[in-house]
């Protein structure tokens, strides 16, 4: 075993949160993973993780319903959590008085974009990339424009400069035309790039050229594998990259935790996009929840060790998935990932001929039981793809593969 491996190893016996629920305790659950479909499906398609609640989080909340502290939020004290937590994991600390709580990311997002831009205006994103990237612009009379990512899942200079100049009207430079703004998703979800620096500035240079305002979802921040796996890519923080003053990036210990019912995020920004957040209405900021600003400050101030724990176990989990489908559907091509506990897997040439790529989620599904993410949702690129929660036990995760060999072999 190299050094790495038994580093690995070491945190991983270290209780990890992916190891302590079997299928019939998860099944207890009454959240979307676990109704939304019959119960002999594996469901494995949205990003919650099979974890016990973290005792920290419990200990947070369980203080705060000991003193009926379940009023309203008010004030930085998200933004005061996550600072010595991104100094401590990135070296980073974000400028917490001119920080805006929020209800959760895409909340956050379109508050955001309600202040940079107006109805008619464009937000460009990179697909395959997260469905409420576009149902959310468009909700709001955005028009998404598409700079489809790499073939290897990187940004595409190229394509984005075009997107660019389509989403401000055909010009460059903040006068050309329409308002726009690049919405990021840094790490990326579905691919698992981690961007690096060099990329990060050629984006935000490229955006200023062209008038486009940058906004970063980095609710996956936690999940580069640095600290678990030395000289793995690490999280560059938007606003740590030079050219990110009129940048604003918006964090969230959700997904970092398995929050999604206790959400709540934080929009960070540039120090030229500061007063971008102070236009934000006030009452943006009603619906934050109390109870789960407490769950989250509490998860940022002390689950550093759990959360390296379940990091070895995603590493594991990435490692034990890509053998089995190398042993069990050698035609399924997983995407490398440097980031995120999701896995993006290029199932075209394992498809039946009779079932077109668009369909794979609907096949896999009825001939597997088996529920991944769905490629066609996350835009160009994505159909024959399928998206994989790693964030499992590695027997469900070894079932559910099977099931997956069984099915495309």
């Amino acid at each position: 075993m190299t050094t790495d491996e038994s580093a690995v190893a070491a945190l991983t016996a270290r209780d990890c949160p992916l190891d302590q629920l079997t299928l019939d305790d998860l099944r207890r659950r009454t959240s979307v993973k676990w109704r939304a479909y019959p119960p002999d499906v594996l469901p494995l398609f949205v990003a919650e993780m099979d974890v016990p609640t973290a005792p920290f989080v419990a200990d947070a909340v369980r203080r705060a319903l000991d003193v009926g502290d379940t009023g309203y939020d008010t004030g930085t004290a998200y933004a005061e959590a996550l600072a010595p937590f991104a100094a401590r994991r990135w070296g980073w600390v974000p400028d917490v008085p001119t920080s805006r709580t929020l209800p959760d990311v895409m909340v956050a997002i379109t508050e955001v974009l309600r202040v940079l831009t107006a109805p008619g205006d464009a937000v460009v994103v990179t697909p395959p990339v997260y469905p409420p990237f576009y149902a959310f612009p468009r909700h709001e009379g955005r028009q998404v424009v598409e700079a489809p990512l790499a073939p290897d899942g990187r940004l595409d200079p190229g394509a984005l400069e075009a997107a660019f100049a389509r989403a401000t009207g055909g010009g460059s430079g903040p006068g050309s035309g329409r308002r726009a703004v690049l919405l990021l998703c840094n790490p990326h979800n579905p691919g698992g790039v981690a961007h690096t620096r060099d990329e990060l500035e050629a984006v935000l240079a490229l955006a200023d050229r062209h008038g486009v305002r940058v906004v970063a979802d980095e609710i996956h921040a936690p999940f580069t594998f640095e600290r678990v796996r030395p000289g793995a890519p690490a999280f560059v923080p938007l606003l740590s990259v030079a050219g990110a003053e009129r940048a604003i990036a918006v964090h969230s210990a959700s997904k970092a935790f398995n929050l999604a019912g206790l959400r709540a995020a934080v929009a960070v920004a540039g120090p030229e996009a500061a007063a971008d957040l102070r236009r934000i209405p006030e009452v943006a900021g009603h619906a934050v929840n109390h109870l789960a600003v407490l769950a989250h400050a509490g998860a940022y101030a002390d689950g550093d060790d759990w959360l390296d724990a379940l990091l070895a176990g995603i590493v594991r989990n990435r490692e034990l998935a890509t053998t089995l489908l190398a042993d069990h559907a050698p035609a399924v091509r997983v995407q490398p990932a440097d980031a995120t506990y999701l896995a993006w897997l290029d199932v075209r040439a394992a498809l039946p001929d009779r079932v077109p790529a668009g369909d794979a989620h609907r096949f896999v599904v009825e001939r597997a039981r088996v529920a991944l993410g769905d490629g066609v949702t996350f835009g160009a690129g994505g159909a024959g793809w399928l998206r994989l929660n790693l964030a499992t036990s590695p027997a469900i995760l070894t079932e559910a593969v099977e099931r997956l060999g069984r099915a495309l072999g």
